[in-house]
C-alpha cells in the first residue's frame, strides 16, 4: 500500500512530495486516510531547525488533521474501519506508539512520529485519534486537532474568564483566533486582538474583537492601558510564539491577579525577560500544553458545539492548498497571510 507525503529532508530546504510504502500496522496503530491537515508554526520551527538538532531526517510532518479509519492494528479498541476521526498531537486514551517508519521505493527509511498528517494516508498511534460524528464535516473537524484545543482550551480550561473581563489575544493566527472565538463566548467587556498583519486583524474584528492593535505601528501597552482605564487586561493569551510578544503580553495584564498565558512556542534556546517586581505586584504568568486539553472528552464536546451552530469553525479557515503546494502554503503561513491554513488531500488526488 502507498501514501504520498510531504517530507523534510534537510533544515531550511523545500519539502519534497514523495510516494512511500506504508508499513504493516503494529499493535496499537491505526491506518487513516487523511482528508485535511492543518498547518501550524510548529512545523515551521521544524523546517527551520528552531527546535534544536533534528536527528530524524528525513521525516514526515503535520500534527493536526481529520480523516477516515481504513485499518486497525492488533488490540486497537478505540476506533474501527470507517470511523471519522480527528488526528491530534495531544495524547489521549489508547496505546501510545511513539514512532513508525515508511520506506521510499528504493528502500531507504523515512521516519515518522506517533501522528503525522501531511500525507494522504498515515499510520497513527491509537492515543492520537478521537472519533467524531459522521455528520461533522472533516474540513472543519481538522481544526479540532490543534488550533481549537490549544487556543480554545486555553480559554476554557485554564484562563476561565469571568463575565465582563478584559482579554487580549497576542497573535491571531489559527490558535489565536480559536482563543478569540472562545473568549467572545465568555462575553468579555473588552476583547483586544494584537498582531502585525492587517489581514489577521480584520479577521479578528470580524470574529468579535472589540479592538485591534497593529503592534508594528502602535505602542501596544499604551493602547491596552488606554482601553482599560490604565489598569491592564485581566487576561492576556500569547499565541504568536515571539519573545517580544510574550514580554508585552505579561506587561499588559493588571496588577493583583492579572493572568498571562503563554500558548506560543519560542525557538529552542530563546528566553524572555520579565520584571520580578511585577510578580510581587500580583501579576501571574503560566504556560499551557495544548490548552490543558483532554482529547477524548474535549474534542467531542467541540464537535457537538459546532454541530449545534455555536462554534463557527469555518470562519477560521482562510486558505486551502493541495499537498503539492505545500511549500507555498508554508510561505504564506510564515508571512502571516491568513488565519488557519489547510491542506486538502483531495486537491492532490484529483
Amino acid at each position: 500500500m502507498k501514501t504520498v507525503a510531504a517530507l523534510l529532508t534537510g533544515i531550511d530546504q523545500p519539502l519534497t512530495i514523495e510516494e512511500l510504502d506504508v508499513p504493516q500496522l503494529k499493535e496499537g496503530q491505526v491506518l487513516v486516510d487523511v482528508t485535511y491537515s492543518g498547518l501550524c508554526r510548529t512545523q515551521l520551527n521544524e523546517i527551520h531547525g528552531s527546535k534544536g538538532e533534528d536527528k530524524y531526517l528525513p521525516h514526515t510532518l503535520g500534527h493536526e488533521g481529520a480523516g477516515v479509519v481504513r485499518e486497525i492494528g492488533p488490540h486497537v479498541e478505540k476506533v474501527k474501519p470507517g470511523d471519522h476521526v480527528v488526528l491530534t498531537w495531544i495524547k489521549g486514551k489508547g496505546a501510545d506508539v511513539p514512532s513508525t517508519a515508511y520506506r521510499r521505493p528504493n528502500g531507504t527509511v523515512v521516519n515518522s512520529g506517533a501522528v503525522s498528517t501531511l500525507m494522504t494516508r498515515t499510520v497513527a498511534s491509537e492515543n492520537r485519534l478521537v472519533k467524531i460524528p459522521d455528520t461533522m464535516p472533516l474540513r472543519e473537524a481538522s481544526l479540532l486537532g490543534c488550533a481549537i484545543p490549544t487556543g480554545g482550551g486555553t480559554i476554557l480550561n485554564l484562563a476561565k474568564p469571568a463575565l465582563g473581563s478584559g482579554i487580549a489575544i497576542f497573535g491571531v493566527g489559527g490558535v489565536g483566533l480559536s482563543a478569540l472565538l472562545m473568549a467572545k463566548a465568555a462575553q468579555p467587556r473588552t476583547l483586544i486582538a494584537v498582531d502585525i498583519h492587517e489581514q489577521k486583524l480584520r479577521q479578528a474584528r470580524a470574529l468579535g474583537a472589540t479592538h485591534v492593535i497593529d503592534a508594528s505601528r502602535q505602542d501596544t501597552l499604551s493602547v491596552v492601558l488606554s482601553l482599560t482605564n490604565g489598569l491592564g487586561v485581566d487576561y492576556a493569551i500569547e499565541c504568536a510564539g515571539v519573545r517580544q510578544s510574550m514580554e508585552m503580553a505579561f506587561r499588559s495584564v493588571r496588577n493583583n491577579g492579572g493572568l498571562c498565558v503563554l500558548a506560543g512556542n519560542l525557538p529552542s534556546g530563546q528566553q524572555i525577560s520579565i520584571d520580578p517586581f511585577d510578580l510581587i505586584k500580583g501579576k501571574r504568568i503560566v504556560g499551557t500544553w495544548g490548552g490543558e486539553t483532554k482529547p477524548d472528552s474535549d474534542i467531542p464536546r467541540y464537535a457537538d458545539t459546532y454541530l449545534s451552530g455555536q462554534l463557527n469553525l469555518a470562519a477560521l479557515i482562510t486558505h486551502a492548498y493541495g499537498l503539492q503546494e505545500i511549500n507555498r502554503a508554508f510561505e504564506d503561513l510564515e508571512q502571516g497571510r491568513g488565519g488557519r491554513l489547510l491542506v486538502d488531500m483531495d486537491l492532490l488526488r484529483n
